[in-house]
């Protein structure tokens, strides 16, 4: 099943961040349709502490048939690994973050995962690099695509792109 996964840093070296969290992401993906992967954006950080330094973004669509909680699982072993504590305050600075944005067209409340991400639609720093390689893509539970999420969005953060190649697989 495709499934989007966003990618954050905003602490030590976030380029090499996100590049490692992308390879380790990227082993994740079974064969089937090529891993789609965005450009690198730096980015306003949102509901962050006044004086919070800029993320690195990006968005990632890979191929995955566990269930959406296996993901979200692995996602957090790889945090760990790279160094990401378990127990932090919400929004507080990360070496690495990985967030599952959508599992297909599947719709989950659960105390352990809610998909498609709850802020979204909401977040531009998402949705900008989603828009780079899945344009048309409708989310679950959506009608529009993320292309025209995008251009109706109010969010005010600044959106960078400043790498166009992401990391080689």
């Amino acid at each position: 099943m495709r499934c989007g996964i966003a990618l954050g840093s905003n602490i030590e070296n976030r380029l090499a961040n996100i590049r490692e969290g992308a390879k380790r992401t990227s082993l994740l993906h079974e064969p089937g349709v090529p891993i789609r992967v965005s450009s690198i954006y730096e980015t306003t950080p949102v509901d962050c502490e006044p004086g919070t330094k800029p993320y690195l973004n990006a968005v990632m669509d890979i191929n995955f048939s566990g269930l959406p909680v296996a993901l979200l699982d692995r996602l957090r072993q790889i945090e760990r690994e790279m160094g990401r504590p378990s127990e932090r305050p919400r929004n507080a600075p990360r070496k690495i973050d990985l967030d599952v944005l959508y599992v297909g067209d599947l719709i989950l409340n659960t105390p352990e995962i809610v998909i498609p991400h709850p802020r979204l639609s909401q977040r531009r720093f998402v949705l900008t690099p989603l828009a780079e390689i899945a344009p048309e893509l409708i989310l679950p539970g959506h009608s529009r695509s993320v292309r025209a999420l995008l251009a109706d969005l109010r969010d005010p953060g600044e959106v960078i792109r400043l790498h166009h190649l992401f990391f080689k697989q």
